[in-house]
């Protein structure tokens, strides 16, 4: 039949061709069909089970169907290259270039410098410091200071002439595990009791032979240790010897090893103290004993403490005990003291809330005497006082970067607490102190209520600001007044680079009014003593410097700008307005 399609020699159509198959797989089938008719045999079929349809899987198409083709064509790999034609650019990108940061030219910082200045009264100032870096470990310093002035106060009867002079010279080791150190200095002071009173008058015969010279001389020798990893913290002993041109003498020596260990998370310190005084004066001040007056005190101490930090609170446990010895008078004392403090964190830096309960047991020397008053008689009592305690409590923090605060009220219980008093004029003078112008130590069981305040301004690094102010409450229980004591005492500080070359600052001191005992007017028993009551002063001193170079600066300061001659110490006024201008010099060797 194909055949006959091909003779025809035309098309062939699509639905003849699909006629034909038809026809074919027709023909087939009967075929088969016939086949099995004359094989199959008629069977039973006995069914056991009852008919139970199920329902199969519908039949998915897999999404990634297998493929199971005789030919598999496989990818020819392609290699490609591409052909690079330079172009001719005049573009050129600029680096990228991190910007300039303005740094400031580092501060040369030198080991040594010199000052030298003089002033109004014929006064004279002069430091030398110098430090030697003797290797990586050991080191060497010198400190030597003189500030003195010829007088010239007005009114001033008898020469007012001061010197202060003093040399310190410090050496230093450090090693691996420990570290120590030797200091040793000597100082010299000279000073004139010239606060003659105006009653009862001298002649000028009288006042020319008087001798009001007094000078103190001192030497100090003392060595510390520190280690880092022992129990055994640290220790410092320091002998200083004092006395002065009329034969008084003091020898004090101090003692203080420290011990420290943890338990747990905490930190307990226990310090030991032995303070041993001894001194003698040429006499006694009753004149007509004319006996000399001898000291001596041995005050031995315990000092344990226990140390908490617990987030924002610390709080220190520890408590002072004290037996002290007078060896002179064989009279001994037990003292127990609360040594306890606190601080809490309300708000980070910004509040910080403080408080303590303190006391301690204080040795009184002749030198401390001089420092505070150095127109004090060498007749003095020497004893020490003890602070029952001082209770307080404050609040301190920044309120910004700019602005921090300190404000604390306390109460102090002190039991013989010295009290500096102007001296009577003895009916017998023998010394140039034995004219009512010197000053005596009287001893007085006082309370005090103390508030106490403080701002901070630290504009930026070149403007500082700070101010102070007190104010005191005494009560005392034999003395009439707490002598020579203020009620007010004020200051502020300021501080100001006003560029590279200039610089100024300044310091303002209030003191209020003080009363002394009126030593021109005779005392009865059983009645209350004359008093005289000294002004309150304010005291206003300027500094100005300009930097010639690193190393070389000038600088000029005033003191006492208003010119007052308040007083100090009953009887004693001070110089008026005072200059001084002077050079600086720093350098290395």
């Amino acid at each position: 039949m194909f055949a006959y399609f091909r003779k025809l020699n035309r098309p062939v159509r699509s639905e003849v061709v699909l006629l034909g198959c038809a026809i074919l797989m027709v023909s087939q089938i009967c075929f088969a069909q016939e086949k099995e008719k004359e094989t199959l045999d008629t069977e039973r079929v006995i069914i056991v089970k009852a008919y139970t349809p199920t329902i199969s899987d519908a039949f998915k198409i897999k999404s990634t169907p297998v493929l199971n083709d005789s030919v598999t064509l496989q990818k020819k790999q392609m290699r490609y290259s591409i052909f690079s034609v330079p172009v001719a650019s005049t573009y050129t990108p600029a680096k990228g270039r991190a910007a300039n940061i303005d740094r400031p030219k580092p501060i040369d910082i030198y080991d040594n410098y010199a000052t030298l200045g003089f002033g109004s009264f014929t006064s004279v100032l002069a430091e030398f410091y110098s430090n030697f870096q003797l290797n990586r470990s050991d080191n060497l310093g010198l400190y030597l200071h003189h500030n003195s002035s010829q007088g010239g106060i007005e009114e001033v009867q008898l020469d007012d002439k001061f010197y202060n002079t003093f040399l310190d010279a410090n050496y230093t080791s450090r090693t691996r595990d420990y570290t120590y150190g030797i200091e040793a200095g000597v100082e010299h002071q000279l000073y004139n009791w010239y606060g003659l009173p105006e009653v009862p008058l001298l002649t000028p015969e009288q006042i020319s032979a008087i001798n009001p010279e007094q000078s103190y001389f001192g030497a100090k020798l003392g060595g510390k240790l520190q280690f880092d990893d022992l129990y055994f913290k640290k220790a410092s002993l320091e002998y200083r010897f004092f006395g002065d041109a009329l034969s008084s003498v003091e020898h004090h020596v101090i003692a203080k090893p420290t011990f420290e260990f943890e338990l747990g998370d905490n930190l307990i310190t226990t310090n030991f103290i032995a303070d041993y005084l001894s001194g003698s004066f040429d006499r006694d001040l009753d004149l007509a004993a004319q006996t000399p007056n001898k000291y001596g005190i041995l005050n031995l101490g315990v000092n344990p403490s226990l140390v908490i930090l617990r987030d924002n609170l610390t709080l220190n446990l520890g408590a002072a005990v004290y037996y002290s010895i007078d060896t002179q008078n064989e009279d001994n004392n037990f003292f127990v003291y609360p040594k306890i403090t606190a601080s809490y964190r309300l708000l980070e830096e910004a509040v910080i809330a403080y408080g303590g309960l303190e006391g301690d047991l204080e040795q009184n020397t002749y030198r401390e005497a001089v420092q505070k008053n150095p127109f004090v008689s060498p007749t003095l009592i020497i004893e020490p006082t003890s602070t029952l305690y001082d209770a307080y409590v404050g609040i301190k923090g920044k309120i910004s970067d700019v602005v921090s605060y300190n404000f604390r009220g306390s109460y102090v219980s002190e039991d013989e607490k010295p009290l500096l008093v102007n001296n009577t004029r003895p009916i017998l003078q023998f010394e140039g102190y034995d004219y009512g112008n010197s000053f005596a130590y009287r001893y007085d069981d006082i309370t005090t209520i103390i508030g106490y305040g403080e701002l901070n301004f630290e504009i930026n690094k070149r403007f500082k600001l700070g101010a102070s102010a007190e104010y005191f409450d005494y009560n005392t229980e034999d003395e009439q007044e707490a002598w020579n004591l203020p009620e007010v005492k004020a200051s502020v500080l300021l501080d100001y680079q006003i560029n590279k070359q200039w610089y100024a600052g300044a310091q303002l001191f209030y003191v209020g009014e003080r009363k002394d005992i009126n030593n021109q007017v005779v005392v009865l028993p059983g009645i209350p003593g004359s008093t005289v009551t000294l002004d309150s002063y304010f005291d206003a001193n300027v500094n100005l410097g300009y930097r010639l170079s690193d190393q070389l600066s000038f600088f000029v300061k005033g003191n006492n700008l208003l010119g007052e001659n308040y007083q100090r110490w009953a009887n004693y006024p001070v110089q008026g307005i005072q200059f001084l201008g002077g050079v600086t010099y720093k350098f290395d060797y």
